[in-house]
């Protein structure tokens, strides 16, 4: 059959929360365009309920996540790396359609996207050496701080940059053991969406990341005020939205990383991946001391 004759396979955009691709629940979807205004697709217009479900699944995978070994994360994030590798043409169309940006230029926004996940990965079984430790006190005891993650982490995702700023956001997240709630861009959601395909075959457990997409401040509002969430990245939000969302979280001492201006394609530096961490002290006596001073 020729091209003439056949008819085009659109693509259905599908939420991706516990591990599954579901329509949200509401059942509406809202229209996506291009940078010039051009049609692309029909998005899932998550709600409430989407985003309390999203939070559930979440909570269900943190215990699993974060009692993984740091080197078993990090070799999950490689593979997240190894995926996008081999769907680098797909990335680099939808971000040249969301962005507005040259086919080469979205290459580089790809292949950064990639190395991020690679950098975060080789980061998951080093952070610990380098904010945790041995703390001098006056005792025969051992004193060490070692970090944990903080738990459920909302993320209100960039708004221009869909993909490379979303991977920026999300993996040092991950990395740490936390799980996560992402809400994509509002008016570029798709590599967010492709992202949860990605994610659905990279051994990444369903749960760890949960992709919603709609009006921000709709799907953030509730997660801002949610019991089970621990923290929220305010990255993505305006200054009105977040002051409101940083209010919200308040009520149950979130941990809350303000929007600020960032390069994303600067050296990320390690701020992300403490920014949702806790620190665990532990002591432990060291044993009687004798007259020389020397313990067991």
């Amino acid at each position: 059959m020729s091209d003439a004759m056949r008819l085009s396979v659109f693509k259905t955009y599908k939420l991706y929360v516990g591990g599954k691709f579901p329509r949200s629940e509401s059942g509406r979807v809202y229209e996506v365009t291009d940078s010039k205004g051009k049609w692309l697709a029909n998005a899932p217009l998550s709600s409430r309920k989407d985003a309390r479900d999203a939070v559930v699944a979440a909570r269900k995978a943190f215990g699993g996540w974060s009692g993984a070994t740091a080197y078993n994360r990090g070799q999950i994030l490689y593979r997240i790396a190894e995926m996008l590798e081999g769907r680098k043409d797909q990335f680099v169309r939808e971000v040249v359609q969301s962005e507005g940006l040259s086919k080469s230029k979205a290459a580089d926004v790809v292949d950064a996207a990639i190395d991020r996940w690679v950098w975060y990965a080789g980061w998951t079984d080093k952070i610990a050496q380098v904010v945790g430790g041995a703390n001098p006190v006056a005792g025969p005891y051992f004193n060490l701080s070692t970090p944990e993650p903080t738990g459920v982490v909302t993320i209100v995702a960039p708004q221009e940059s869909s993909f490379l700023g979303l991977v920026s956001v999300v993996a040092p997240v991950i990395a740490t053991g936390n799980t996560a709630v992402v809400i994509a861009s509002e008016k570029a959601p798709l590599p967010a969406l492709s992202l949860g395909e990605v994610l659905a075959t990279s051994d990444v457990p369903g749960g760890v990341v949960n992709v919603l997409c709609g009006r921000t401040a709709e799907i953030a509002a509730p997660l801002a005020a949610h019991q089970d969430v621990n923290g929220i990245d305010l990255t993505g939000a305006d200054e009105v939205l977040a002051k409101e969302l940083e209010v919200a979280a308040a009520v149950n001492l979130k941990r809350v990383l303000r929007p600020q201006a960032v390069d994303f394609s600067a050296d990320p530096g390690t701020h992300r991946l403490t920014s949702f961490l806790e620190t665990k002290t532990v002591w432990h006596p060291t044993g009687s001391l004798g007259a020389s001073g020397s313990a067991y």
